[in-house]
């Protein structure tokens, strides 16, 4: 999952996830314990953030 925050604000907390970042672009993958999500599975993962209030535009792929 890709998304860019729109004003300073960054991740202080993820868990169910690995995070890289550049910039303001954010992409979360999932960690090693739940890497492998058959067809039609799901998973999930939360974080926390630190500056203003925002709602981001996610992108999701498969690698």
């Amino acid at each position: 999952m890709r998304f860019t925050w729109p004003g300073g604000q960054s991740i202080s907390s993820l868990w169910n996830g690995t995070q890289s970042t550049s910039g303001s672009s954010v992409t979360v993958r999932n960690a090693a314990y739940n890497g492998s999500v058959p067809a039609g599975g799901s998973t999930t993962f939360g974080f926390t953030a630190n500056g203003s209030a925002a709602t981001p535009t996610a992108t999701c792929s498969s690698p």
